[in-house]
């Protein structure tokens, strides 16, 4: 197939103070969201000056998947478009349009399947495309690359760096302690999140030989009735102190390819900060990042979708996801709850 363009499509944040209040009424435009849940949350900005990494972690993966392209003969322009910040999906849209982009390739920074993972980023492009208006280019999103052996792989690695990083004398028993994001359940219920999470959890520990992990969430957000995905890593660690689970912990932020700020903050301030009072010893994974077996993996699956007869490598039990999602597939929920921070 032809492309002549590839979008990286991604959440996007505040760059500034005086960005982040416009930024997370962007992310909860036209939902019932209480105000104190906002400032709450804007706090967590305010924690690092009201700048998010991601904008600029977005920028130095855009940076060297061009450098990957480059020494692989792969001659295509990339563009940048976010789903609440600047620049924004319809500003990157309408910038391709002008420069006579026709047709791309989308790669989103979400390697799961569900609604606001996929789906969500999916309705964001349509929307993107109906503001351009006629002219707008076709954007064909790449599939979800949970499973597939650059993400595993550059997971691995960055696991076996925190591992190695505990004290000598905490290691008889660490456990890891696979970190994602909690989604609604009724969320999680129509999609096959947990089910990819558990099969990222398997192949990572398989690869390095490691018995002692769990799967937990972080980031909850919603309203206190409604049921989010658990357990929560403030009560697991608590749980693995209290049931002497563990003599140390690594914590890996699977479902982030990024250390953003919902990283930074859950698991670098709160979870550090409780680890520390519980005396339990902690190393937090990095994110793959610009992993150069991730920056490959995305070369990858931009040449898997230009020539559809070519292999598509994924590991484990569940297969390559397919490059058409289905019409009914990861339906979106009634959408209460707070903002996703990045």
């Amino acid at each position: 197939m032809n492309y002549d363009a590839i979008l990286v499509v991604s959440f996007g944040g505040p760059e500034s103070k005086e960005d982040v209040m416009p930024f997370l009424e962007n992310v909860l435009r036209g939902r019932n969201i209480p105000r104190e849940r906002m400032l709450t949350v804007a706090e967590h900005y305010y924690h690092f000056e009201g700048k998010s990494p991601i904008n600029q972690q977005t920028r130095e993966l855009i940076a060297a998947l061009q450098a990957e392209m480059e020494r692989n003969g792969l001659k295509l322009p990339v563009y940048w478009g976010n789903r609440n910040w600047h620049p924004l999906l319809p500003e990157s849209l309408l910038k391709m349009k002008q420069d006579g982009i026709q047709r791309a390739v989308g790669f989103v920074t979400s390697a799961y399947s569900s609604y606001s993972g996929c789906r969500q980023y999916r309705e964001d492009i349509a929307r993107a495309q109906r503001e351009v208006g006629p002219g707008a280019p076709e954007v064909e999103k790449l599939r979800a690359f949970f499973n597939h052996p650059g993400f595993i792989e550059a997971t691995v690695e960055r696991v076996q760096d925190a591992l190695q990083a505990i004290p000598a004398k905490a290691r008889g028993n660490v456990q890891i302690v696979y970190v994602a994001h909690s989604i609604p359940v009724s969320m999680a219920n129509s999609s096959d999140y947990v089910r990819q999470l558990e099969e990222v959890r398997r192949l990572v520990s398989e690869a390095i030989g490691h018995k002692n992990d769990a799967l937990v969430y972080q980031s909850r957000s919603g309203a206190p009735g409604q049921p989010w995905l658990e357990p929560d890593i403030l009560d697991y660690l608590r749980q693995v102190k209290a049931r002497n689970l563990a003599s140390a912990v690594v914590l890996a932020p699977i479902s982030f390819i990024s250390d953003h700020v919902e990283v930074l903050y859950d698991l670098d301030v709160e979870a550090q900060q409780l680890c520390d009072s519980l005396g339990l010893p902690m190393r937090r994974a990095k994110t793959v990042g610009i992993h150069p077996k991730f920056i490959g993996m995305i070369r990858e699956l931009i040449l898997e979708r230009m020539n559809p007869t070519s292999e598509r490598r994924a590991l484990g039990l569940l297969g390559p996801r397919p490059d058409i999602c289905a019409e009914d597939c990861c339906p979106g929920p009634g959408r209460p709850g707070a903002p996703h921070t990045s």
